[in-house]
């Protein structure tokens, strides 16, 4: 009896510290957003507030409010450690080159900062959605029946190098860095996100099915 009281009171307080650890991790994470002033450049608290072209050219950096249904958190820890551009032209800019170096935090800051951006969600993102998967069937919408090719960068494993317009950001590594359900609700509720863009809108025009199959491509592993 005593030794399963015992058990049970060694449990209660692992949980206990496993919860109260992750909100300082949490705390923490916040603290070093606020500290390293990454609020300056980009937007950690929805909803979207940008509603003229003027507000949108005095962005400096992409929202992060709805972080954690937009990243993958593996990628997004290695990213804040070691940045590299995921855009060959500057933020809001058609023509700039991109030679911005973004600040880079130790592997702790990394971790615990990663940690609050995924606890960032929008509502408009329902899990379970869209499957990951490179098909035939989501290159061929991607690069030929609606052309985002023209503006985004995809890999070519086949010959190992990069092909598309420059415009966009370079999904050449989306399968690591994005997620398949956010992607799908960019383009099916894209004022939610971004009203004010230069990427068309394409909610109304691509069918919901094929949304789902083009997110799906851009988040899956290219062969």
């Amino acid at each position: 009896m005593y030794r399963w009281v015992g058990s049970l009171a060694a449990v209660v307080l692992a949980v206990f510290l496993i919860t109260f650890l992750k909100g300082i991790s949490l705390a923490d994470g916040k603290g070093i957003f606020a500290d390293k002033n990454c609020g300056g450049c980009h937007q950690a608290s929805g909803p979207v507030t940008v509603k003229t072209l003027e507000d949108n050219l005095k962005q400096n950096g992409p929202e992060l409010w709805y972080s954690g249904n937009k990243f993958k958190k593996v990628w997004l820890v290695e990213w804040l450690e070691a940045p590299v551009p995921l855009r060959t032209i500057k933020f809001n800019s058609v023509t700039e080159k991109n030679t911005d170096k973004h600040p880079a935090l130790s592997k702790a800051e990394a971790q615990e900062v990663a940690d609050y951006l995924m606890t960032l969600k929008a509502k408009e993102v329902k899990a379970g959605i869209v499957e990951e998967k490179a098909t035939a069937q989501g290159k061929i919408m991607f690069v030929k029946k609606y052309g985002c090719v023209g503006c985004h960068v995809l890999p070519d494993k086949a010959v190992a190098r990069k092909f598309g317009g420059l415009s966009g950001t370079d999904l050449s590594q989306a399968d690591k860095r994005l997620k398949g359900d956010w992607v799908y609700a960019y383009l099916k509720y894209p004022a939610a996100f971004q009203p004010i863009r230069r990427m068309p809108i394409f909610a109304g025009i691509i069918p919901e099915d094929e949304m789902k199959v083009i997110a799906g491509f851009i988040t899956g592993e290219k062969k």
